[in-house]
């Protein structure tokens, strides 16, 4: 019996690892060791299963893997059954039941197959894995690139939220790291049907990871034709013929606080006009990729074309734009820059990558400054919902924020009293214009006391009464929270006592902007015990006076606005957790945890709600939204939204808003007179990005002045205030429809905003439509961005069929119209087989509309939705009190079935009136159909 227990013991680790000794099988997956002698090539390899559809990947130079904990993973346990691995000549396959991962026991390559051997991702040949030295603040680490093949009918959608107006990245090159109106998120979602999320917090490049270069790299001749440079004219009060100076520039590099101190000495910014002329001459042949940094108005021509249009960014907040142009080696051609500060010191620069990485531009390609070993997740799906799930499965489950956030919120920059505040929720009563949140921004503390949380009694005098005011009127408020303090302030005293602020800005006197200019740290999100002091310091001066809602600004953590990126980082390290290098991206995802688990510490039941100007993987498992930052109040700034906002929910967070009209305001809307071109176009513009901001998952006025509220935009004769109230009701009507797919987001992993290549895959065309999309199942939204337009083109995706929201005209897909657009409407969409539960007109989402629900069937096509309720404030929901009425429709007998209710809360009605109403082809009227429901199963033929 020994003899054979020993032999057993012998045969064990035969039968647990692979006899060969290139790889061994592992409880959750393998580990391929390879050969390299090399110091910096991969030598081990892992592979574990998560789930049959998520493989996660780690590689390293080293003898063992890191053992670092992740900031974005939190699913509990990986899968030690169900797959299985075998040798097939110099390859190891992991399969599971819907993926096959193959290594090269040479190389390391891995390519990804479904069970049929398609391949869904394939690594570079040779496995596209590369490792530089770094050493940063004492840890030495790598610089990481991993390169995947991309076959040329692919595209790629997420990476977060950026401003440049590009929808499908196939081809492009983004960095990604966190600013004001650019949030980064490391996940990247093929038109394939998989994602790769990239475990990383440094600096990351999607694409070239070459930095862009000056245009030194190029030969440059000034207007007469002298090589050297461009021309650069610096002429005063926007006049050619008052020259401040004019010389020779052989770049154009002014994009931070250091290089804008190159400009001319003493030159007059305001008013000015700065041109840049003179041809270019490239040494290589090929596409040359150009990104312009900009603020004011600029406008870029090759070769007398206007190549950028004119576009517009205030001067303390500038924007990227990327263009491309084929050059041949040894070509001049012509090029002018023409610049028009608006205000002081401004920002602006020109920069531009060659051709050389050209054959390695259309594929799959990451990049990170800083880690301990490439980290990603491989995460295959039937479709789009299936590889987001696939990312909240590894990131954390999205949570159904609070029912009031779905509605309207009022916010401007900003109410300076209570009384400002105040006066617009009871105008917004007044009139009975739907409202459910107001928002209090930045400074309503004392002027020298930011941080403190303490309200400016001057201009607050009874914080907690006007909070309980705006409760009195059914609102919400929710109040503007920085991770920035003033070094006189106690609670900053509190953080530096422990060691819990990033304090350069102190040590250099960095000063703001407000009055005399104020000295500033902010706090170390990463560190846990600053995280609860961060909460406990807001709970006792401002949780405790009833705010509902949490806006947390700056959380980049924007320190010094336009900073270089090298001081950037210098201003906030180190970290709890290391270098500011190694952890760039990341803060405001640590800083999102220190509210939601403060508030649920200390108040479980009540849901939380944060509005954070940054974001990063995870994010949703906060209960935390995003929006586009301090954008502008320009056509081409709202049309960039379309895309930004679709990306963002593409990487897997659903929860984006922005700010409606834009933030920061040009100077002749500022100045606009009653009757003038510039008030019209100031009203139209906010009116189509209302119509626009009523179809995202959040709904939320804000910028500044002109003041925002719907009657200071317009006068309520005005079609302006017509169409922005009807859509303000319409959305609210929509609130069964909205609180629904609100639900699925959690219960569903579902996503609200959707590009349509999200649900029309299977149709090449929507692979780059950047201007429509789905809210929801069933609504196709269509936004008008350009002034004075009353018609635009409109792609109905094939496969199904629709209809018209407003006219009910029943419109074939496959194909383009032109569609009217007057000013007060929004070309709105249905699909066909849509159910569209419809509520009663009410002023706010404590208005039930349970009871009574208008079901809209549109013929054409079996459909079904499931109409999701709970009690819409606390976290009952996770205990199960929620309820689900499925409604299906049978095309070919027109019945409606409404199956018996799933679930129950407290306050759920007990019994309920559908009126339904089938929208038919021919648009002939129907007489709706009213049923009584008690909660058991009924069909009616309509």
């Amino acid at each position: 019996m020994k003899k054979h227990l020993l032999l057993i013991m012998v045969l064990l680790p035969a039968l647990f690892f692979s006899c060969n000794d290139s790889y061994e099988k592992t409880r959750d997956g393998i580990i391929v060791s390879l050969k390299n002698d090399s110091i910096n090539a991969t030598k081990q390899i892992r592979l574990q299963v998560i789930t049959d559809d998520i493989i996660r990947v780690s590689a390293t130079p080293k003898d063992k893997f890191s053992d670092r904990e992740s900031l974005i993973s939190v699913y509990e346990k990986t899968q030690t059954n169900g797959w299985e691995v075998s040798e097939q000549g110099d390859e190891v396959v992991l399969k599971t039941a819907t993926t096959i991962a193959k290594v090269s026991l040479k190389t390391g390559e891995i390519v990804f197959t479904d069970l049929q051997g398609n391949i869904l991702l394939s690594e570079n040949k040779g496995g596209g894995k590369s490792f530089k030295d770094i050493e940063v603040e004492g840890k030495k680490a790598y610089t990481l690139r991993q390169i995947f093949d991309s076959p040329d009918d692919e595209a790629f959608y997420g990476l977060g939220q950026h401003q440049s107006d590009e929808f499908n990245y196939k081809g492009k090159n983004e960095v990604l790291f966190q600013y004001n109106t650019k949030v980064s998120v490391p996940f990247v979602v093929s038109s394939k049907n998989y994602g790769v999320l990239w475990d990383n917090y440094s600096l990351t490049k999607f694409g070239d990871p070459r930095d862009y270069e000056n245009l030194d790299q190029f030969k440059l001749y000034d207007k007469n034709g002298n090589e050297g440079g461009l021309t650069a004219t610096y002429m005063e009060s926007n006049d050619p013929k008052h020259i401040f100076t004019e010389r020779t520039e052989a770049t154009i590099d002014y994009e931070n606080l250091e290089t804008v101190k190159n400009f001319p000495k003493d030159f007059p910014f305001n008013n000015s006009r700065i041109t840049w002329e003179g041809e270019i001459e490239s040494k290589e042949s090929g596409t040359h990729r150009f990104i312009l940094y900009y603020a004011g108005y600029t406008k870029v021509y090759i070769d007398d074309e206007l190549i950028v249009p004119e576009r517009w960014r205030t001067a303390w907040n500038p924007n990227s734009y990327k263009f491309a142009i084929d050059l041949k080696a040894g070509e001049k051609h012509k090029i002018k820059l023409d610049w028009k500060p608006d205000g002081g010191i401004s920002y602006i620069s020109l920069k531009a990558l060659d051709s050389k990485n050209e054959k390695d531009q259309n594929k799959l390609s990451l990049w990170s400054e800083m880690g301990d070993e490439i980290d990603y997740y491989f995460i295959r799906g039937n479709n789009m919902d299936d590889v987001i799930k696939g990312y909240r499965t590894v990131t954390g489950k999205s949570q159904i924020m609070p029912k009031w956030a779905m509605g309207f919120w009022q916010s401007r920059e900003r109410y300076k009293t209570q009384d400002e505040l105040l006066s617009a929720v009871k105008e917004y009563r007044k009139r009975e214009i739907p409202l459910d949140n107001i928002v209090l921004d930045w400074s309503y503390w004392p002027q020298d006391a930011w941080g403190s949380h303490d309200f400016d009694t001057a201009r607050f005098p009874d914080a907690k009464g006007m909070i309980d005011s705006v409760h009195a009127m059914d609102t919400r408020i929710m109040i503007s929270v920085w991770p920035k303090f003033y070094h006189t302030t106690d609670n900053y005293k509190a953080f530096d006592e422990k060691g819990w602020m990033y304090n350069r800005a102190v040590k250099d006197s960095i000063r703001d902007w407000i009055g005399q200019g104020y000295i500033a740290g902010f706090y170390d999100a990463y560190s846990k015990d600053a995280r609860k002091m961060f909460w406990d310091q807001m709970n006792e001066k401002l949780y405790s006076k009833g705010i509902d809602a949490w806006w947390m600004d700056a959380s980049e953590p924007d320190i010094l606005s336009n900073a270089s990126m090298k001081y950037r980082k210098e201003l906030s390290t180190p970290t709890a957790l290391g270098s500011s290098t190694e952890y760039f991206n990341a803060y405001a995802l640590v800083n999102a945890m220190a509210i939601y688990n403060g508030q649920r510490s200390v108040n479980p039941d009540s849901r939380v709600f944060l509005l954070t100007r940054s974001g990063f993987a995870g994010l949703q498992r906060y209960s935390t939204a995003t929006w586009s930052g301090d954008i502008g109040t320009r056509w081409e700034d709202m049309k960039a939204q379309i895309s930004a906002g679709l990306n963002f929910a593409m990487s897997g967070i659903p929860y984006w808003t922005m700010d409606i009209g834009g933030f920061c305001v040009e100077k002749r809307y500022e100045q606009a007179k009653e009757g003038s071109e510039d008030l019209n176009e100031w009203r139209e513009l906010n009116t189509r990005w209302f119509q626009f901001g009523a179809f995202c998952p959040l709904f939320r006025s804000h910028g500044q002045y002109p003041y925002r509220e719907i009657y200071n935009i317009a006068p309520e004769n005005h079609p302006a205030y017509k169409s922005m109230v009807y859509y303000d009701k319409l959305r609210y009507r929509l609130m069964p429809y909205i609180y629904s797919i609100a639900g699925m987001t959690h219960f569903n992993d579902y996503t609200i905003m959707r590009a349509l290549v999200m649900d029309f895959g299977t149709d090449a065309k929507t692979f780059n439509i950047d201007d429509q999309y789905m809210f929801g199942p069933d609504l196709m939204v269509c936004p008008v961005y350009t002034y004075k337009t009353t018609s635009r083109d409109v792609y109905f995706p094939a496969n199904t069929n629709w209809y018209d929201f407003e006219s009910g005209r029943y419109i074939t897909g496959g194909k383009t119209e032109k569609i009217a657009a007057p000013y007060e409407r929004i070309p709105l969409f249905v699909r066909e087989g849509a159910i569209l539960p419809i509520g009663k007109d009410i002023q706010n989402t404590k208005q039930s509309q349970a009871d009574n629900i208008q079901l809209k069937i549109y013929e054409g096509k079996d459909g079904e939705f499931t109409i999701y309720e709970d009690e819409g404030v606390n976290y009952n929901y996770e205990k199960g009190q929620f309820a689900k009425i499925k409604i299906n429709y049978e095309e070919k007998t027109k019945t409606v079935t409404i199956a018996d209710i799933q679930g129950g809360y407290s306050g759920m009605p007990n019994t309920r009136t559908f009126e339904i109403e089938l929208i038919t082809k021919d648009n002939k009227k129907q007489t709706p159909k009213i049923v009584e429901y008690s909660g058991k199963k009924l069909s009616v033929t309509v």
